[in-house]
């Protein structure tokens, strides 16, 4: 067969990929070019793409006109007059806001804290599979250098002394940063991530690399599969799934994850903690793994809503280093009037599929007395930008395709990575621009939704709002509402082309495991989400209870 025939042979399936049908004579005139086309991407493979390279196009969330909603950075929080607890198990599930005023008054040290992670690291964290690296003598040093600056009269601010995990795609330089994936397991940067800076700088302390299922997708890692605290026969879903597990067991205080499609959202949907996906741009993702350079951002996990907004403070500002980031100011003031807020939701987000969770949600934000609108989006083929997704993926990790590395992953079904990344081969370059200008559309629906209301309310899959609001780049805040008896759950896919996220085995043993409720907000306004967070977390009142397991 000559490389001609093979060429006709190219044309033709494309013919059936793409629903046309071309002419003998039209074929014929393709080859040349095609083989040229060929030739060049060919030519193209010869260049290394570090997964650190970025694109040249940048993702701007903001359309013509937009205004940032605040000129100077403001950050109130709540006073604490809370006693510090006598057990130990008390005082690691305390709020970050309740540690941070125990420790600047003397009450608690760093180190007593820090060592009261470790000991519950030590004993918990194998079972949950949470940690990929524990750093205990690097914590107990940052612990220590943090209490000689309280004894010296010096505070950071409300993470001074306050032990976190960070999801094992953040650079931390002489610790090994794997992705969850096999090829990277032993990978040593040589520099720390933009946050990690941050964090030391505002003085956090590290405690260790919390799990990622690999190269962000699920809760499956080199190690074995992270487990949800309620229930440890069932995955804590991902791909953030050991901050999640880890803050919802009372690892660590906070912990730090990253979302492209729900891997910030769906680990506290399963696990029951708080998650806050920030407007994307707003934290630098400098020695952040690239998954999805248009998608991917950073944000934390916590157990509570305001605690989200001391680490986002933390964390929050442009960076050289990131092409993405955007300067914007992030303003907090806990405990701030709902007095003129306008809450939406969709109407099908709580019709068939709603549960007894998602309609109590609805009804307490009612009893909080702001004006709730029904609201609706365009009829338009969200589900379709996942093909974005699947490319900007394929190519951040195309040499584990091209050389068979992608073989030594130990997910290795339909759903998995190596067989989504496969596929993305067979997309074309014309249908991505033109899904590009559908995200603009999207990106001007979802504008549309918050000129009828400051937020929206819906459960984890409401509708369009997962994939939709991760492609225009708006924040979500994902709090604990309630509780179910569900069976164990199977992994999240995204084997069909889009994320489901684990069915329930009804026929088994049933887990009495968390829900939560999600709250979306105009691009670079946390703040009313934060302040209607904390409000429906007191009305709820389920914030506080803690897995079975640990005892």
């Amino acid at each position: 067969m000559t490389q001609t025939d093979i060429t006709l042979d190219i044309i033709a399936a494309a013919e059936q990929l793409v629903g046309v049908s071309y002419t003998l004579a039209e074929r014929q005139q393709m080859v040349d070019n095609l083989e040229g086309q060929i030739a060049s991407a060919l030519l193209r493979r010869t260049v290394p793409l570090a997964n650190s390279v970025p694109m040249a196009m940048r993702f701007d969330p903001r359309l013509p006109g937009f205004a940032m909603p605040h000129g100077a950075d403001a950050l109130h929080l709540s006073v604490v007059d809370a006693a510090l607890p006598e057990a130990e198990e008390d005082i690691a599930f305390a709020p970050v806001s309740h540690l941070a005023t125990w420790i600047k008054t003397g009450a608690l040290t760093s180190r007593r804290l820090t060592q009261i992670y470790l000991d519950r690291i030590a004993a918990i964290g194998p079972r949950l599979e949470c940690f990929a690296v524990v750093t205990a003598d690097l914590a107990l040093a940052e612990a220590d250098a943090a209490d000689a600056l309280t004894r010296a009269g010096v505070n950071l601010g409300p993470l001074h002394g306050i032990p976190y995990g960070v999801k094992d795609l953040f650079d931390t330089k002489g610790i090994v940063t794997g992705w969850g994936a096999e090829p990277f397991q032993h990978r040593v940067p040589d520099a720390d991530a933009a946050i990690v800076t941050r964090l030391r700088a505002a003085g956090a302390v590290l405690l260790g690399k919390t799990t990622v299922g690999a190269l962000a997708y699920n809760d499956i890692w080199y190690g074995g599969v992270t487990r949800n605290p309620w229930n440890l026969n069932e995955g804590s879903s991902g791909s953030s799934a050991g901050s999640a597990s880890a803050t919802a067991a009372g690892l660590c205080a906070f912990a730090i994850g990253t979302e492209t499609l729900g891997s910030i959202t769906s680990p506290s949907q399963r696990c029951g903690t708080t998650g806050l996906r920030p407007t994307f741009g707003r934290i630098s993702r400098a020695g952040c793994m690239a998954l999805c350079n248009s998608l991917d951002k950073v944000g934390p996990i916590c157990r509570s809503v305001e605690d989200t907004a001391i680490v986002l403070a933390a964390l929050n500002g442009a960076d050289v280093n990131d092409r993405s980031t955007i300067a914007a100011p992030f303003v907090f003031a806990a405990g701030a009037s709902l007095a003129g807020l306008t809450l939406g939701y969709l109407p099908q987000a709580f019709g068939d599929g709603a549960t007894a969770v998602d309609h109590a949600a609805l009804a307490a934000a009612r009893d909080l007395g702001i004006r709730l609108v029904e609201v609706s989006l365009p009829d338009l083929p969200y589900g379709s930008l996942m093909n974005i997704l699947f490319a900007e993926a394929a190519a951040s990790f195309e040499d584990l395709t091209l050389s068979g590395l992608d073989d030594t992953l130990t997910w290795q079904d339909a759903a998995a990575w190596p067989n989504a990344m496969r596929k993305a081969r067979f997309l074309s370059a014309v249908d991505h621009v033109q899904l590009d200008r559908l995200r603009y559309l999207v990106m001007q629906a979802l504008d549309g939704i918050f000129t009828q209301c400051d937020v929206l309310i819906g459960p984890f899959m409401t509708g369009p709002m997962l994939i939709a609001s991760n492609f225009t780049g708006h924040p979500c805040l994902h709090l604990r509402a309630g509780f179910q008896d569900l069976g164990t759950r199977s992994p999240a896919s995204l084997a069909s082309g889009k994320l489901t996220t684990g069915e329930a085995d009804h026929a088994g043993q049933t887990f009495t495991v968390p829900q939560g409720i999600s709250l979306w907000g105009r691009l670079f306004d946390e703040g009313p989400l934060l302040n209607l967070g904390m409000a429906l977390e007191d009305a709820l009142g389920v914030a506080a209870r803690r897995p079975g397991f640990p005892s």
